[in-house]
């Protein structure tokens, strides 16, 4: 089922996130890109998505759109309600950090600060106050209790991921983007973080958008967003592993 056909125009008074008529093009003439060729979509509120494409299918951009790192050359952007396309820097600065949570491949810690300064940075940037007995569960659910005075080179790759994910979630943001979360972890270590997403979903309801290749990891979500040339050619929900590279295959036919 293609996403073009599924969304309306407008935004839904549910969505977490949603993008109408979007395109992205770079460069002009001959040299011009079209990385997005008019998407529309909504991300339903408490929903796991994962966005799955071929290389230069526009999985990336479309999610450095949606998250307003990246503007649109067309169409329009809605965050939490918020029609973010015309927003100047500073006010979209200070729309991420109320509504956004950031999960990264390389996990981007900062190495001078411990574990617990980690997860507390968003807070801090954003001037708040933490809600001790919410930093105490959201640290506890990513299974960081003993780690929270080490620095991240004294960290595993999970346990850095680990950090990650308390730092995305101690905000309580209107959505989580998540870029690769597994790309740099081994299939055990990755197959926990990916558990972790899921579980901060079914726990706290915690909308998640994921950028993945890996067809065990978009398994995990609710649904799922294929791409290929800059379109959602296929919005999917209950696949199995094997579905999932089977709809790859097609997708990269296209």
């Amino acid at each position: 089922m293609s996403a073009q056909t599924s969304t309306s125009a407008e935004p839904h008074a549910a969505a977490a996130v949603s993008a109408s008529g979007v395109t992205r093009r770079y460069g002009e003439g001959d040299t011009c890109v079209e990385a997005l060729r008019g998407v529309s979509v909504e991300i339903p509120r408490g929903q796991f998505t994962a966005v799955m494409g071929p290389s230069g299918s526009g999985k990336s951009t479309l999610m450095h759109i949606l998250a307003g790192l990246d503007r649109p050359t067309s169409g329009t952007v809605d965050i939490a309600g918020q029609q973010i396309t015309e927003m100047k820097d500073q006010q979209l600065t200070l729309l991420r950090r109320r509504h956004i949570g950031f999960i990264f491949q390389f996990f981007n810690l900062l190495p001078m600060l411990t574990a617990a300064e980690n997860i507390m940075l968003p807070l801090r940037l954003a001037g708040t106050s933490p809600d001790r007995p919410w930093v105490d569960e959201v640290i506890d659910r990513v299974g960081l209790v003993d780690r929270t005075r080490h620095r991240p080179a004294q960290l595993s790759g999970g346990q850095q991921q680990r950090v990650a994910i308390a730092r995305a979630l101690v905000s309580r943001p209107t959505i989580v983007f998540a870029d690769e979360p597994t790309g740099n972890l081994d299939s055990h270590t990755g197959e926990e973080i990916l558990t972790l997403l899921r579980d901060s979903v079914e726990a706290y309801g915690q909308t998640t958008l994921m950028v993945t290749h890996d067809p065990r990891a978009a398994v995990m979500a609710h649904r799922i967003l294929f791409l290929a040339d800059g379109v959602i050619v296929r919005d999917e929900q209950g696949l199995g592993p094997d579905e999932v590279l089977s709809a790859m295959s097609e997708v990269s036919l296209q």
